[in-house]
């Protein structure tokens, strides 16, 4: 007698496709992704297709998310040493030939123009968790000692343009990777030490330290002039402080509940600049106050908590190292965000993942939290 096979259904076969995605992890990122639609709906009311353009990226990035959760972790260690050399090429291509942009060199133009170093906040960590899976069992000081000059050479070529906010971004990635490959408290401590001290210097000296004529040495004129109007935006409240006393202003005035959806003067009298991109966190504030705020704040701590989870049960050193730095890169992106936009943090051109409108802002995201659900889903299937 031959045997019967029952063909599955359409249904059924595409069921498989979304087996062993992680459902909070899911659930945190559509939570997000909604409120930043209905926030850039209001923030960007006055700038012609800004929503529809965030939607349509948000879509991009959600297929691409798709696309990566289905490449396992080990087909994306074989991707490491690729990517990070093409982002580095690029980068001394950007530095050699690049397009400049009121002052920076940050684009290269290949048929169309693409900005390399978002490239490097991906690459990045998946060459240093593919470094130290690679001598797991056996790390020595000089280990480490590659790995930090591995994540320098990108680093220095993207100050070089300059873009400090998005070396700033690919640093932490990387030494995400290095702490949670193991360095040593010895080490990590006298650094923060070194650290504080130099902020409670610059606090302490600040009126001195700020005057014309001031060099700061290693930093361009630009990044003293953040600095020092993080310090007292008074100063120049019309000029370099503006967009820090705008956003404070909006802050406040949202009060607990906010003014309402579409109801916020600072945001629809233009006084925040950059209110659909780097300043949209203000917007939200003030239209929806505290209580949106903490919101907000619940979801991004969701998203981390369960990120960080996923990193912990992952089925190897490299799925670890990866999905524990791109979680903790989200945690930097929002706290750095939100502090500049608060006043507690210079200004560094850094977008609220989910919230910020930026297309390759929006893709990166999708591909980093694609290796999450892709570290995820191979525990999943590895118990089923």
């Amino acid at each position: 007698m031959n045997a019967v096979f029952e063909q599955p259904s359409i249904w059924r076969r595409g069921a498989r496709v979304f087996e062993g995605f992680d459902g909070p992890l899911m659930t945190a990122i559509m939570m997000l992704a909604a409120i930043g639609l209905v926030v850039m709906y209001s923030a960007g009311f006055d700038h012609g297709t800004r929503f529809v353009d965030h939607a349509r990226n948000m879509g991009i990035a959600l297929a691409v998310l798709f696309v990566v959760a289905q490449v396992p972790p080990h087909r994306l260690m074989s991707l490491a040493v690729p990517l990070y050399t093409v982002g580095v090429a690029l980068l001394v291509a950007t530095a050699l030939f690049g397009v400049t942009k009121k002052g920076a060199t940050r684009w290269l133009n290949v048929g169309v123009v693409i900005q390399p170093s978002e490239m490097l906040k991906i690459a990045m960590p998946l060459m240093l968790a593919w470094w130290f899976q690679k001598r797991e069992g056996q790390l020595r000081v000089l280990d480490f000692a590659i790995a930090a000059a591995l994540l320098l050479v990108p680093v220095g070529l993207v100050l070089k343009q300059p873009d400090l906010g998005t070396s700033l971004l690919i640093l932490s990635a990387g030494l995400f990777v290095i702490f949670f490959a193991g360095l040593s408290w010895k080490l990590i401590v006298p650094v923060f030490a070194i650290g504080a001290i130099g902020i409670l210097a610059l606090v302490l000296s600040g009126d001195a330290i700020c005057q014309d004529g001031v060099k700061w040495p290693g930093m361009r004129d630009y990044q003293k002039t953040r600095v020092c109007t993080l310090l007292d935006p008074t100063k120049d409240p019309l000029g370099k402080g503006f967009h820090i006393l705008q956003g404070e202003i909006a802050i406040g005035s949202g009060g607990l509940t906010g003014k309402g959806f579409m109801q916020g003067t600072q945001t629809h009298l233009e006084f925040i600049p950059e209110r659909t991109t780097d300043f949209i966190f203000a917007a939200l504030s003030e239209e929806f106050g505290l209580a949106g705020v903490g919101a907000l704040m619940l979801c991004f701590l969701f998203l981390i908590y369960r990120g960080l989870w996923i990193a912990a049960m992952g089925p190897t050193l490299f799925a670890r190292l990866l999905a524990g730095a791109i979680t903790l890169s989200l945690f930097t992106y929002a706290f750095v965000n939100m502090g500049m936009v608060s006043g507690i943090l210079p200004v560094v051109g850094v977008p609220l993942p989910f919230i910020s409108y930026g297309g390759t802002a929006m893709v990166t995201l999708g591909l980093g939290l694609g290796i999450l659900m892709s570290v995820a889903r191979a525990r999943r299937l590895m118990q089923s």
